[in-house]
């Protein structure tokens, strides 16, 4: 750290750095040593019990696939430690040390509206970030993925989606971040009001549209064929009183052989997706627990409570980028010498992770409890057992550690550890 330029201490009009901006650093870093000790811990932990399969697991999973498993966990968080560091020092590079004003100083001298001025200011920060943040892309993809046999994605492919993920940010985004900054422009000292209404409307249209028309543009989805699978799945969902609009088969394996299952879409568009990886490793009686699991979240209405925390979350967003947005300190103490709505509205997406890091593990500990809630659900419509067997396949065919360090748990990881888990389940009475 003691390498950073000290001109990042100085903000852009040249002045002692602030309180705020003191503050600014202050977080940023206090949140910087946290993610890098909590990773140190991490690794270490997975390398000290990397010798030994715990005893709970050994008549699972072989010595080798445990190794496995922890060796690809330490090489994916040591990636991650250096995005974390660069994206603090690339953070640091557009704020203080006046990356921002130089990028708004080019859009003011094209003389456009400030809605084009501001759109363009953050298409170009957007573009710039997501080149220098693409070989890290890579790196993971076509190394640690390729390593440990996981990656399926060809070179085409991953260049095809990133061309895909590009125009679909430009059709739907550009005309989003307009309206947003004409909001912002034109409805007065409520504007915030507005953008939340609108941005609401938003989520919940994509929500809508994603199974329909954007995830079939990156996978195929066929439906799952007539069989013991299907039969189960359908006595599930009757007795579940679940209805869906189908049950889809992704195929997953064309990028990758990590597998999943989920729910898409809401109302009378809700199905059900399983990655043919997963459809692969799983007996019939565990892929129906598996379900089981994802039906418990949508009895518990957990997707809905989730909708309604992150709309009220949003809400109180907004209002505090209203207030900031007034603030002179907030532009000048971040390294922009004049004030803008597209500046406020970007400083703050950028600058608010810092400030919230630490309130990450009280979302994690909500997410942890709707997995134990949803696994007791899973347990009454199946047999525990069959969900702790497709738990342990799932463990071991995605490399996933079953030795974290427990702080790093606790602050990052949204499903309980595997043993903890797997304690609760085997304390489940059986199916009646």
């Amino acid at each position: 750290m003691a390498t950073l330029c000290p001109a990042l201490f100085i903000n852009a009009t040249n002045n002692p750095m602030s309180t705020f901006s003191g503050l600014f650093v202050l977080t940023l870093f206090a949140g910087l040593s946290t993610q890098i000790w909590l990773h140190l811990r991490q690794s270490r932990s997975v390398l000290q019990h990397r010798h030994t399969v715990p005893t709970e697991f050994s008549a699972q999973l072989s010595l080798p696939a445990h190794q496995k498993a922890a060796d690809y966990t330490r090489e994916k968080n040591q990636l991650t430690m250096l995005i974390i560091l660069f994206d603090s020092i690339l953070l640091l590079g557009w704020t203080l040390g006046g990356g921002l004003q130089w990028l708004d100083h080019i859009w003011r001298s094209m003389a456009h509206t400030p809605v084009t001025t501001g759109t363009g200011f953050i298409i170009s920060l957007m573009v710039i970030n997501a080149l220098i943040n693409l070989p890290f892309s890579i790196y993971s993809t076509f190394s640690i993925e390729q390593k440990y046999g996981f990656n399926h994605m060809t070179v085409s492919l991953f260049f095809q989606d990133l061309l895909k993920q590009s125009l679909l940010s430009i059709i739907i985004g550009i005309p989003l971040l307009m309206i947003i900054l004409v909001l912002m422009s034109y409805t007065g000292s409520l504007w915030w009001l507005a953008v939340w209404l609108v941005w609401m409307s938003f989520t919940l249209l994509i929500n809508w549209a994603w199974p329909r028309w954007i995830a079939p543009l990156f996978n195929t989805f066929t439906p799952l064929e007539d069989g013991d699978i299907k039969t189960r799945i359908q006595q599930l969902m009757s007795r579940c009183g679940f209805h869906s609009q189908g049950i889809l088969v992704m195929d997953g394996s064309k990028r990758s052989s990590h597998g999943n299952a989920y729910f898409t879409g809401f109302g009378q568009q809700k199905r059900i997706v399983f990655y043919d990886t997963l459809l692969k490793h799983l007996t019939p009686p565990e892929i129906e627990a598996v379900l089981a699991h994802e039906l418990g979240h949508f009895y518990h209405k957990h997707i809905r409570n989730r909708i309604i925390l992150m709309m009220g979350i949003s809400f109180l967003a907004l209002a505090l980028l209203g207030w900031l947005s007034e603030q002179n300190f907030f532009y000048q103490d971040l390294g922009i010498q004049q004030s803008s709505d597209y500046a406020a509205l970007i400083l703050f997406i950028m600058v608010l992770p810092v400030f919230t890091f630490f309130l990450q593990p009280i979302f994690s500990v909500l997410s942890r409890s709707n997995e134990f809630e949803a696994d007791r659900f899973a347990s009454k419509q199946t047999a525990s057992q069959d969900l702790i067997q497709a738990l342990v396949k799932l463990y071991r065919e995605n490399a996933s550690t079953l030795t974290p360090d427990p702080l790093y748990s606790a602050f990052y990881d949204s499903h309980p550890p595997a043993s903890i888990r797997i304690a609760q389940l085997q304390k489940t009475p059986p199916q009646s």
